[in-house]
């Protein structure tokens, strides 16, 4: 899609509504030819946070060509069918996990400036343990595949980069199709953060904590070429010493 001229930068205090924004388009093709929105729209940055992601089971999300044109108990069936059939989802789906977070990954870190200062990517905690309950069960139409796909081309990438690993999303925006998102769950920011490595941990993360850690980490050469999790967990202090939590990642 075409892209909006370029505004001044925003100076402090301003809302976000006078900060330069662009549309670019990841797309689940594999090839930046049929995304030609995408390099423009990242021209010159310093710094990505990248936190794509679609559902993790098969949903309107996963734009399917073939619910929009079936219409009552033909729709059933081919819900039917989208479910009892991983594979068939995958190849009936224009954005499921495989083609956000792995193929639209790849797509943006190729369109990535070659001088980026880091690229910070939102994994999620059980790409190393896909195969374990519950993770298994998180896994069946392959997020967790993805994730770790994403996780695999940005360390090759050769670019800086940051992965951050957060348990289970809470707290909002509700976007997503789970219990999180019907019983409005809000940890009301009152739980500490617990960063680890090696995929151990295991709970839920405040999306504002996430969110968080993503600025945090721009501006700590402690996070560069690192890989951790992070939960909520505990009393939480008055003040978040981020730099003394990264402190600590191996």
């Amino acid at each position: 899609q075409d892209l909006d001229p370029p505004q001044p930068p925003a100076r402090k205090g301003e809302p976000y509504s006078k900060s330069p924004f662009f549309e670019g388009d990841l797309g689940g093709s594999p090839s930046l030819k049929t995304r030609p929105s995408l390099p423009p729209a990242i021209k010159n940055v310093t710094h990505i946070i990248c936190c794509t992601g679609t559902t993790a089971f098969p949903s309107q999300k996963w734009d399917f060509d073939t619910i929009d044109q079936a219409k009552g108990f033909p729709s059933v069936i081919e819900w039917l069918k989208i479910y009892l059939k991983p594979t068939y989802a995958r190849t009936k789906a224009k954005n499921s996990p495989e083609q956000v977070d792995a193929i639209g990954v790849s797509n943006l870190l190729a369109a990535a400036p070659k001088n980026l200062k880091r690229f910070i990517f939102v994994s999620s905690c059980g790409v190393l343990r896909k195969d374990k309950p519950p993770y298994s069960i998180l896994n069946s139409f392959g997020v967790l595949d993805a994730k770790k796909k994403a996780e695999e081309i940005i360390i090759n990438s050769g670019l800086p980069y940051t992965i951050i690993r957060p348990g289970r999303l809470i707290d909002g925006p509700f976007t997503s199709y789970d219990l999180n998102t019907l019983l409005k769950a809000k940890t009301g920011v009152k739980l500490g953060l617990v960063l680890g490595t090696g995929d151990n941990l295991s709970g839920q993360t405040s999306r504002i904590d996430v969110a968080s850690a993503c600025v945090e980490s721009i501006a700590n050469p402690a996070t560069v070429g690192k890989v951790f999790e992070l939960i909520n967990s505990g009393p939480r202090p008055s003040v978040i010493d981020w730099a003394e939590l990264f402190s600590t990642l191996d």
